[in-house]
């Protein structure tokens, strides 16, 4: 995860920049005992500001980079779409998708918004307790859950959308479900094309085979994914972190992907069905699922075949790493004190920039203009110093 393999430009698209590109936003990963520091007013903007600052355009408009055409539209119309809440998985049914041009158009549409990626940190412990009828009872009790966005970063420009990313298709040596119902390398795979072997098969190629197939149940699949971003060493330091407040409950932290699936369906009320959420929780609740899930799985062929790598860094020809924005130093060095600051205040939910800028001003001075509501805002203040000062001298957040 990370090297992108410049012999595989010709099958892959780019997205947003071309190979080699240089950008003005780009770090080099020298010397990680050096990291500059990273002004606040030249943060990335959220996600959700990078939405709303595109031009609000009806027409396709070429990115800045010069790279794929992008419609401010969505391609397919009057299209039955499923999104998992949890997940932000996307379903797709229409039957213009079973069209190969329109599928390919729809593909590289999609394969050009991001996967969102999230630092989660999740601190829980046990409490056990005695009910009224005397008998002991453990309660799992969250502590704090906090997460960072990675999104942002994924872009040297957000606004113009710039980034290192492009879309391929799989490997012939990559196990993959390649119109059937197992996964599989290519025939042919361990042999080179110089040695007759089958070449990759582009995207084009694949949409017309889903299209030609006869099969009653199939789904085109396209996957987005983050290369290159260093996940165990930027758990590891976080960790050290919520240790360091002395934190003795149970930690867990993880990278978690949203928005990385989407699989598109052909017409069919079965499909149809087994997207309904209320038909799946009768299925469920019914224990019919014993019989239908072996059912769907031997007659649904997939193709998983279309693959969307987003850079968070890259390997350059000399050996040294190159990040489209920040490294995973510099990201750590701009969020530790927000993260740290949430995770003693035991927060919940989703830190944003405002808490970033807030942890690296000093605590504002509150005047009402009233002696006795500014003395008791003042003691609230020290309160809550004390008991971070206290919690982390003597422990928190252990099993009781």
């Amino acid at each position: 995860m990370g090297k992108p393999d410049q012999k595989k430009t010709d099958d892959a698209v780019s997205l947003h920049t071309n190979p080699g590109e240089s950008s003005r936003a780009a770090y080099i990963d020298d010397d990680v005992l050096d990291i500059p520091q990273v002004d606040i007013d030249d943060l990335p903007p959220n996600y959700s500001e990078s939405e709303s600052l595109l031009p609000p355009l009806d027409v396709e408009t070429a990115t800045a980079a010069g790279g794929l055409l992008l419609s401010r539209k969505p391609f397919v119309e009057n299209a039955t779409t499923f999104e998992d809440p949890d997940t932000g998985a996307q379903y797709w049914m229409a039957k213009s998708l079973e069209d190969p041009v329109n599928l390919e158009k729809h593909i590289q549409y999609l394969a050009a918004i991001p996967p969102r990626p999230y630092i989660r940190l999740v601190g829980t412990h046990t409490e056990t307790t005695r009910d009224s009828k005397g008998k002991m009872e453990k309660n799992t009790i969250t502590d704090f859950d906090v997460s960072v966005e990675l999104t942002p970063y994924l872009y040297s420009d957000a606004q113009y959308q710039r980034s290192w990313s492009c879309l391929r298709t799989v490997e012939n040596s990559e196990t993959a479900r390649r119109g059937t119902i197992l996964k599989k390398r290519a025939p042919g795979s361990n042999q080179s094309i110089e040695l007759g072997g089958t070449p990759q098969p582009t995207l084009q190629e694949w949409c017309h085979r889903y299209s030609a197939s006869h099969a009653g149940l199939k789904v085109f699949t396209l996957q987005r994914r983050i290369c290159g971003f260093d996940a165990e060493g930027v758990k590891t330091k976080l960790r050290e972190l919520v240790y360091s407040t002395n934190y003795r409950g149970h930690l867990n932290v993880q990278l978690v992907v949203k928005d990385s699936l989407i699989e598109c369906y052909n017409e069919s009320w079965i499909n149809k069905w087994r997207l309904t959420k209320w038909i799946r929780m009768l299925f469920m609740v019914t224990l019919l699922f014993i019989f239908t899930w072996p059912y769907l799985w031997l007659r649904t062929k997939r193709w998983e075949v279309a693959i969307s790598d987003w850079h968070f860094s890259r390997i350059l020809d000399n050996g040294t790493k190159e990040y489209v924005s920040v490294s995973e130093d510099q990201w750590f060095n701009m969020w530790g004190r927000a993260i740290h600051k949430a995770v003693l205040r035991k927060r919940q939910g989703l830190l944003d920039q405002n808490d970033l800028a807030r942890a690296q001003e000093p605590e504002p001075a509150f005047d009402s203009g009233n002696v006795a509501v500014n003395g008791a805002v003042n003691l609230f203040r020290a309160g809550i110093s004390a008991m971070d000062e206290v919690n982390r001298q003597l422990g928190w957040g252990g099993d009781c």
